[in-house]
Order: C-alpha cells, then structure tokens, then sequence
C-alpha cells in the first residue's frame, strides 16, 4: 500500500479590506474563514496586508502630501502587533473551523509604534501561531512605511500534510526567496498579492498569473495566490484626479487570485474583479509526480557547484555597555532575546585587525 501524499482542499480569499479599520476588517476577514470553511477548505490564504490596509495611497498621493502622511497614521494607529487581540481572534477563529490560516497584516512592533512590517501570520487548527514572513525587501512605495524583513522570518512551517511557506509579492519574483522555500521542501507555497499595481507597471493578473505558475514549475509545490480588490472606502479615498478614479475604476486593474499545480498548470482562477473565494482540492501526490522529473532542490541540482546561504541573524541595534569585561547587545526587535556581546577588548581587537 505504501505512503499516499494527501489531498488538501484549500481556499484563497480575494476580497478588500475595510480600508485603514483594523477591527471592521478583522470582522470581514472572519467572515471569509467561516465562509471558506464551510466550503470545506482546510487551508485559507489572504492577500497581502488585508488587516488593517496596504499602503497603495503612494501610487496617487506625494509621500509628503498631507493626505499621505494622513493615511500613514492611520496605517500605523491600525497595524497589528504580535501577539494582540487581533491575532487571538484570528487564532480563534483558526481553532474554531479547524483550518490553516495564512492572513496578510501590516505589523506593528510593540516596542517601537513606528515600526512597521509587511507580514504573513500563519496559525494552525489549533489557534497556535507557527510562524510568520516579514517581507524581506519592500516595494516602491512600501518603503517609506515598512521596515524590511529577515531572514529568520523566510521559513517553512510545519503541517500535518508537509511543509508550506510564504511569499509577498515581488518575492514571487525574486528566485533566491523561492529557491529558499523549495529547499526547506514546501509542498505549498502561499503569495499575498495587494489590491492593484501603480498606472505605469505591468498589469497585476498578468505579473500574478505569470510568477504563480513559474513558481508552481520550479519549486514543485502548490501555489495559492490572493489577491485584493478595490472597496469603496478606497475609491473614495485613494484618487487625487478624475484620471486616477478612472483609473481605479477600470476593469482587469484588481484581483487575478489563482490557484497553481506543481506542474505550472492553473488548478483554478484566474478570478475577475470581484471578491471571491477560489476552492480546489490540492492532491499532494503530484508534488511526487513533478519532482521526478526536476526536483531543483534536490537530485536535480548540484550543491557542490552552487548553494544559496540564508542568514537568519539580525543586525544588533545598539550595546550597553556595563562594565569593561561585560556587556549586553539587544537585537534588531523581534529578534529573541537579549544575548551577550564580546568583551569590549574583543571589540577593538576587531577593529585593529
């Protein structure tokens, strides 16, 4: 009889937040879960920074404009610490229809209010949350209100059906990031994709659709990509001219969710404008079947010949110095715990060298 991999049924949500409002979007996002739980999905994934908003004002407003800083605020008022009530009702919610969550959030760090994440929390049908991915490099406009990520946070998570992992956006693109999932085995790969792209790039469906299944091929693993759409709140608020209304209110400018098979075939999706929950049942066998024939990370490369290193340290912030033979070093935030620094002489022996 052997080992049979799984079949997992899972769920993107493709929906838009209540722009800027933490609670009535954490509200919305509840209702997704029971909805894709009802539809018997195991495995729910969201776009990118659903809860409270992701900061696409950039691509209408100067960065320095009122209505930008305005937003901003409002972005940072909003965010999501971890742990806070917003991620205990989302735990709860995980616990209550026995499902893997994958929720987009801009975080914000509970030591230091201005410091912002764009971030993928993942909980498990216990309500535990195993992990998270912090975007490691932000994207245009991202940059001026989210700090970047580390490396510590580009992980797989542990499942009953295997590994899976996650991915943000651009990441999608980046081959060093998904080559680090397809190594650490992922058998999902799940991508938040934002509401919509700025007038002067690439249309979103098409970026999506292409880097999904491109990943999809590569890494032999299932990929989930959610994306937003636009809601009123963000029709009336985002455009500064009649060309950016029209602009927002074009059709094929949001969504494109899509789910991908490890062979790059689409499973189901692309979706349209609207928000939707795309099912599909994902059976984890072809993961086997596409590895047979290019498993990249592992009989078909070569590490002898190359590798890709992942640090997963974080820069220390600043020392304390206590006495000349003891000090304390304090890690970038969310980094663990306080950790002893070398002695002050090993320091300057350094800078001698």
């Amino acid at each position: 009889m052997g080992d049979r991999m799984p079949v997992v049924r899972a769920a993107v949500v493709q929906a838009a937040p209540v722009f800027l409002d933490r609670e009535r979007s954490l509200a919305k996002a509840l209702e997704w879960i029971a909805r894709a739980a009802e539809a018997g999905a195991r495995f729910v994934v969201f776009p990118e920074g659903f809860i409270p908003a992701h900061p696409v004002w950039y691509h209408f407003h100067a960065a320095t404009s009122r209505e930008s800083l305005r937003m901003a605020r409002e972005l940072v008022e909003n965010a999501v610490p971890v742990p806070s009530p917003t991620t205990e009702a989302l735990a709860d919610a995980a616990a209550r229809h026995r499902v893997y969550l994958v929720m987009g959030v801009c975080e914000r760090h509970a030591r230091n209010p201005g410091l912002l994440h764009n971030t993928q929390l993942f909980f498990g049908p216990d309500g535990a949350l195993l992990g998270k991915h912090q975007k490691v490099m932000p994207t245009v406009g991202e940059r001026l209100v989210h700090a970047p990520g580390f490396g510590d946070t580009l992980r797989t998570v542990p499942t009953e059906f295997g590994p899976v992992g996650g991915l943000i956006c651009g990441e999608a693109s980046n081959p060093l990031a998904v080559f680090a999932l397809a190594a650490q085995g992922a058998r999902i790969i799940a991508v938040s994709w934002p509401n919509h792209f700025s007038k002067n790039e690439h249309g979103m469906r098409d970026v999506i659709l292409m880097a999904s299944r491109a990943m999809g091929y590569r890494t032999n693993a299932f990929v989930l990509s959610a994306a937003g759409t636009i809601g009123p709140e963000m029709r009336e608020r985002l455009p500064s001219s009649a060309e950016d209304a029209e602009f927002l209110a074009r059709p094929g400018v949001c969504g494109g969710s899509v789910i991908v098979d490890p062979h790059g075939n689409v499973v189901t999706g692309p979706a349209g404008d609207e928000e939707t929950l795309l099912v599909a049942d994902l059976d984890l066998g072809e993961v086997i079947s596409a590895k047979l024939v290019h498993d990249y990370a592992g009989h078909y490369n070569r590490p002898e010949v190359f590798r890709l290193l992942l640090f997963t340290d974080r820069p220390t912030l600043f020392e304390e110095v206590q006495h000349p033979r003891a000090a304390q070093a304090l890690t970038w935030p969310d980094g663990g715990a306080a950790r002893p620094a070398q002695p002050v002489e090993a320091a300057e022996e350094r800078r001698e060298r």
